[in-house]
């Protein structure tokens, strides 16, 4: 049988395709903006007949109705990281959060921590050859598909077919369902005047010739208006957005001076518009990998003047960083923070940087503080971190003291803070 025959053998509809799902299975669902609604649907649609069914994945972009409280009989998430649909569950104990780094999560699936049972994707047509391309996210999606007893595919011509190793053939899937579906988007937002800020300090201290990781939201869109004047630079990353297409039209981004993978931009998945698959789509210029591989410190490192750009929710004066939770409450994920800002750290030349805002909740808490709430998780070591950079400025913290580095972050808050972090910090013998 032939790949084109094995593929019509296997088409089939999604309640039908998702009967393969039994009771104590463990299910992976492709996340990000590459998540098979329709599979997923389908899947919920049995929950009577189901109990106990493990749901795994990393942030999702779509609807997550197996964490509703009257499906817990039925499924059981476990997160990788704590999305804003199913946040709420997990800080109220329906689900589970697992804190790890992005690198590592692949080896979860391979060394059998997580037997997978059944893998839900999203992929592309297959080309002339049988490949079905992961499209708007290789992530840890591949190594699972790979893993699972049973693959279903979720087969969608608006699908980008995007290159690297991104791809899937028709005889290692089990069911093909077919559909003609938009992909889930992520918008931009406006970008603040803070971001703006931020960004353009942040901007300022990276040279031309840099390779980049960029992160989505306000912040890193920030910085991308504000690299229009640099030049040469690169992208390895663990994700990118629409932002970035600006700067490869313009020239800015060519990848020529990268010392690891020069003229590609190495990335793990996107989150963004149909602006950002369509230029995705066939383009040679990007290279999909799975996230073992994006975001292995050493493989990071090789690239010469690696900038890392990450988020935080709060930095306390000894530089340690909060990027996954509010006190006890669970946000987020530790996600691929500590594999790149320790990959930078290891680069000839490598820049590892925290970006956040000086305060939250309209100037009313700042986010440089005494020390971190109680509960808050220390994503980033005090020992890791190199600047850390708000709308007022950058500091610099690796090889100081307690002393320099609680002068350097009090001399970045809110001006309406310094005084009371100055007098912690003082009553603490830090200055």
């Amino acid at each position: 049988m032939n790949w084109m025959q094995d593929y019509q053998a296997k088409r089939t509809t999604a309640a039908e395709a998702v009967k393969i799902i039994k009771s104590n299975d463990t299910v992976y669902i492709h996340p990000g903006c590459a998540e098979p609604e329709q599979l997923v649907r389908a899947m919920v649609d049995r929950a009577p007949e189901l109990e106990n069914v493990k749901v795994i994945h990393l942030l999702t972009a779509g609807t997550a109705d197996y964490v509703k409280p009257e499906m817990a009989p039925h499924f059981r998430h476990i997160a990788f990281f704590a999305g804003a649909n199913v946040r709420k569950a997990i800080n109220e104990g329906r689900a589970d959060f697992i804190p790890i780094f992005l690198s590592e999560i692949e080896a979860l699936f391979r060394n059998g921590a997580y037997q997978i049972d059944v893998a839900l994707i999203h992929v592309s047509p297959p080309d002339e050859h049988g490949f079905c391309s992961f499209g708007v996210g290789i992530d840890t999606t591949k190594t699972a598909a790979e893993c699972a007893k049973a693959v279903i595919a979720q087969v969608n011509p608006k699908m980008p077919r995007t290159l690297g190793d991104s791809f899937i053939h028709v005889s290692k899937i089990t069911h093909i369902v077919e559909v003609d579906d938009d992909i889930l988007e992520h918008k931009q937002g406006q970008i603040s005047d803070i971001a703006m800020r931020i960004g353009r300090n942040v901007a300022e201290i990276i040279e031309d010739g840099s390779t980049l990781q960029l992160g989505i939201g306000e912040i890193p869109d920030g910085v991308l208006y504000y690299l229009k004047d640099k030049k040469d630079l690169g992208i390895h990353t663990e994700m990118l957005s629409d932002g970035i297409v600006e700067l490869i039209e313009s020239g800015v981004v060519n990848c020529e001076k990268k010392t690891l993978h020069p003229g590609k931009i190495i990335v793990g998945f996107v989150l963004g518009t149909r602006r950002l698959y369509d230029f995705i789509d066939n383009n040679p210029v990007f290279e999909f990998h799975p996230n073992a591989y994006t975001n292995d410190p050493f493989i990071i490192a090789q690239n010469d003047k690696m900038v890392a750009i990450n988020s935080a929710i709060e930095v306390d004066l000894t530089g340690q960083v909060c990027a996954d939770s509010i006190g006890y409450m669970f946000y987020s994920g530790i996600g691929g923070q500590v594999d790149f800002i320790r990959g930078a750290a290891r680069s000839k030349g490598g820049k590892p940087i925290i970006a956040l805002p000086s305060t939250a909740k309209n100037d009313q808490i700042s986010r440089i503080v005494p020390h971190l709430k109680e509960g808050a998780g220390v994503v980033t070591s005090r020992g890791d971190v190199h600047y850390v950079v708000t709308e007022y400025g950058v500091a610099y913290l690796h090889g100081k003291t307690i002393r320099e580095r609680a002068r350097a972050l009090i001399d970045i808050a809110h001006p309406k803070f310094r005084e009371e972090l100055e007098r912690f910090a003082r009553e603490k013998r830090y200055l």
